[in-house]
């Protein structure tokens, strides 16, 4: 274990996580290396330092674990993952999980697809498709103990993303920057739409960087409404509000 890796457990451990598997470190190095490799060809992120990677995707993804119980989440969907964050880190650090993945850009999804291959994680699906067709089809709707998105839009759109895959009695975390309290405020009456609820809004920082972050917890109460969500670009041109 080189310094990083051990500064990266003590991250983790100062939260109650067990050490990380010799398996789990190999899954983190071959993630970088393939990021890395792919990102030369195609953008998908602008952080490459081996540092900045693990604490601004790895360390960030993870957080998620500090306030969900992932060991109760059996199906976990993550909407416009991108670079596969934050799915594919909760994957390799909780493999017991089926993870969905979905994308709205065919090129990420080639490139999950064979970083899944790579990490040999084997509870993956990654779908090419916008999240609004996505969530329409049987077996996504109201399917999903866990669904997260990390800095995709304002919360008022991405309630209508990503709540129409929660099952009734799940949760929708929805992981942010900077401070957040408007865009609850904003979100209110899609709450309400959606058949969900607000939760908590967690605060914390990065441990080097020291820059901000909340995940903002919400609790899906119903099935989601025949009219939801509507058709591929109406949350983002006219949100609920």
């Amino acid at each position: 274990m080189d310094a990083l890796q051990e500064q990266f457990q003590g991250w983790l451990s100062g939260h109650g996580w067990p050490p990380i598997t010799e398996t789990q470190w190999n899954q983190l190095e071959t993630y970088y290396r393939v990021l890395v490799d792919w990102n030369e060809r195609m953008n998908l992120t602008g952080i490459t330092e081996r540092e900045l990677v693990y604490e601004k995707h790895f360390y960030d993804s993870l957080t998620l674990g500090f306030h969900v119980n992932m060991k109760e989440v059996k199906r976990m969907a993550d909407i416009g993952s991108g670079a596969g964050f934050p799915g594919i880190p909760l994957a390799i650090m909780f493999p017991h999980f089926q993870l969905t993945i979905v994308d709205s850009l065919n090129k990420r999804i080639v490139f999950l697809n064979h970083l899944v291959q790579e990490l040999g994680l084997t509870g993956v699906s990654c779908i090419h498709g916008r999240a609004e067709e996505v969530a329409r089809k049987p077996e996504h709707r109201d399917q999903y103990d866990l669904v997260t998105a990390r800095a995709v839009a304002r919360l008022n759109v991405l309630n209508e993303f990503c709540l129409p895959f929660v099952r009734p009695g799940g949760t929708f975390a929805a992981m942010k920057g900077t401070d957040p309290q408007e865009e609850i405020v904003e979100a209110k009456r899609s709450l309400q739409v959606l058949q969900a609820t607000f939760t908590a809004d967690h605060a914390l920082k990065l441990p080097v960087e020291q820059s901000e972050r909340h995940i903002i917890v919400m609790s899906k109460k119903g099935s989601t409404p025949k009219a939801y969500p509507r058709k591929p670009g109406t949350p983002l041109k006219t949100p609920i509000v």
